[in-house]
C-alpha cells in the first residue's frame, strides 16, 4: 500500500459500513412491525430492494455522480468513473483504500430510498416502488451526495459551507420530502382516519429500532472515515441524543396521550439518532442531550400533522424524518462548538448568524429538489405503469397478491386451536362401546 496507509482506520471503515447496512434490515423490521398483518412482506422486501438496485446502479454510475471529478460548478460528478474504472485496488482516499470509502457510501445510498418507503405502506406495487428507487436514486440522491457529502467539490459543502456530518440533510431531509411527495401522488389509505390502523406487532418495532440504534453508531462515527478523536466524539453524542430525545418523546407523549407507549419509545429513539446526524461530530455532549430532547418532543408533535393536513404518512416518515433531519441541521447552528469536527460557532457559542443561515438554506434547498423531484417521477410512474394497487388488493392484502405470500401461516394456527378446542372423545370400554357415567 502507498504511503499513507492505515489498517486500522480501514479496518473502522468497513465494519462501520457492515453496521449500516445492517440499518437496512433493520429498517424493514421497524417498519414491518408498524403495519398491518396483510402487508408485513411488502413492507419488508420494500426495504430489502433498496439493496439490490442501488448496489447495481452505485458501481454503474452512482459513484461516480456522487465523488467523482466535479461535471459543473459543484452540482454533479462526471462519469468518468462508470462502473469504478479506473479505481485501482491500492488507491488512497485519505488513509483508507477508495474501495472502503465506496463501500462505505454505498450504504448510505441505500438506506436513504428504503427510508421514503414507510409513508406510502399499504397501498404501492412493488414493480413501481423499484423503478421509483432506480429513477429517485439516480436523479435525486446521487447529486445531493456530491452537494454535501464531497467535501472538496459539492456546492453546498465546500462553496456554500452547509455543515452535515453524516446526512442529516442528504438523507433523512431528502427522504422524508420524498415521503411527503409520494403521499401527495398516492393519496389515502382505504380506512385512513375510520379504521383502527395499529401495528400488527410492536416487538418486531423494537427489535427494528434496537438494530438501527446499534448500526447508526457505523453510520455517525463512520462518518469520520478514521478511528480518531472525531469518531470517538460522533459516537458518544449519538448515544446521548438518541436517550434523551427518547425521554423527549415519552414526556410529551404522557402529556398529550396520558400513556407511555413502546412504540413512542421506539420512535422517539429513532428521531434522536435522526436529529443527531448532521450535528455528532460538532456540538457537545451537553448540546446533544439538548438537541436530542427537542428533536424527540418536536418529532413526537410533528406527526400528529397529517391529521391537520390531510397527508397519510403510513409509517411517519414525513414527521420523523423530515422534521428531525431539518432540526438537526438548523440546530448546529445554534450549538456547534467550534472545537470539534468545524472551526464554525453556533450563537450559544459567540458564533453569528451566518452558520445558522448557511443551514437553512441547505435545509431549503435539499427538501425543494428533492419533493420537486420526487413528485415529478411518483407522477410519471403513476400515469404510465400506475403507483398503487387495487382498492382490492388494498383491502385483502397486499403480500398475497404481490408476492404470493404470507408471512404467517395462520392456517396451521388454526387448525391446532380447533384441534384444541374440540370436545374430548367419550371413554370407552375395551370392546368399543361407550361406558357408561359413573356420578362421584
Amino acid at each position: 500500500m502507498p504511503n499513507g496507509f492505515s489498517g486500522g482506520d480501514t479496518a473502522f471503515v468497513l465494519i462501520s459500513a457492515a453496521l449500516v447496512m445492517l440499518m437496512t434490515p433493520g429498517l424493514a423490521f421497524f417498519y414491518g412491525g408498524m403495519v398491518r398483518v396483510k402487508s408485513t412482506l411488502n413492507m419488508l422486501i420494500m426495504s430489502f430492494i433498496a439493496l439490490a438496485i442501488i448496489t447495481v446502479l452505485w458501481v454503474l454510475y452512482g459513484y461516480s455522480i456522487s465523488f467523482g471529478p466535479d461535471a459543473f460548478h459543484g452540482l454533479i460528478g462526471n462519469l468518468s468513473l462508470f462502473g469504478m474504472r479506473h479505481i485501482g485496488m491500492n488507491q488512497l482516499s485519505g488513509s483508507i483504500p477508495v474501495f472502503a470509502f465506496a463501500s462505505f457510501q454505498l450504504m448510505f445510498a441505500v438506506i436513504t430510498p428504503a427510508l421514503v418507503s414507510g409513508a406510502i405502506a399499504d397501498r404501492t406495487k412493488f414493480a413501481a416502488w423499484s423503478l421509483f428507487v432506480a429513477l429517485w436514486g439516480t436523479i435525486v440522491y446521487f447529486p445531493v451526495a456530491h452537494w454535501v457529502f464531497d467535501t472538496s467539490q459539492g456546492w453546498l459543502a465546500a462553496k456554500v459551507g452547509v455543515l452535515d456530518f453524516a446526512g442529516g440533510t442528504a438523507v433523512h431531509l431528502n427522504a422524508g420530502v420524498a415521503g411527503l411527495a409520494l403521499c401527495l401522488v398516492l393519496g389515502k389509505r382505504v380506512g385512513f382516519r375510520k379504521d383502527p390502523m395499529r401495528p400488527h406487532s410492536l416487538p418486531l418495532v423494537m427489535l427494528g429500532s434496537g438494530l438501527l440504534w446499534f448500526g447508526w453508531f457505523g453510520f455517525n462515527a463512520g462518518s469520520a472515515l478514521a478511528a480518531n478523536g472525531l469518531a470517538g466524539t460522533a459516537f458518544i453524542n449519538t448515544q446521548i441524543a438518541t436517550a434523551a430525545a427518547m425521554i423527549g418523546w415519552l414526556a410529551y407523549e404522557k402529556i398529550r396521550h396520558g400513556s407511555f407507549t413502546t412504540l413512542g419509545a421506539a420512535s422517539g429513539a429513532v428521531a434522536g439518532l435522526v436529529g443527531i446526524t448532521p450535528a455528532c461530530a460538532y456540538i457537545s455532549p451537553l448540546g446533544s442531550i439538548l438537541l436530542g430532547l427537542v428533536c424527540g418532543a418536536l418529532c413526537s408533535w410533528a406527526i400528529s400533522l397529517k391529521f391537520r393536513f390531510g397527508y397519510d404518512d403510513s409509517l411517519d416518515v414525513v414527521g420523523v424524518h423530515a422534521v428531525g433531519g431539518a432540526a438537526g441541521a438548523l440546530l448546529i447552528g445554534f450549538l456547534s462548538t467550534g472545537h470539534a469536527g468545524s472551526p464554525a460557532k453556533g450563537l450559544f457559542y459567540g458564533g453569528g448568524p451566518a452558520q445558522l443561515g448557511k443551514q437553512a438554506l441547505g435545509v431549503v434547498v435539499v427538501g425543494v429538489f428533492s419533493f420537486v423531484f420526487a413528485w415529478l417521477i411518483g407522477k410519471a410512474i403513476d400515469k404510465t405503469i400506475g403507483f398503487r394497487v387495487s382498492e382490492e388488493v388494498e383491502t385483502a392484502g397486499i403480500d398475497q397478491a404481490e408476492h404470493a405470500e404470507t408471512a404467517y401461516d395462520f392456517s396451521a394456527v388454526g387448525a391446532s386451536l380447533s384441534r384444541a378446542l374440540a370436545p374430548a372423545p367419550s371413554p370407552s370400554t375395551g370392546d368399543g362401546t361407550p361406558a357408561k357415567k359413573v356420578d362421584a
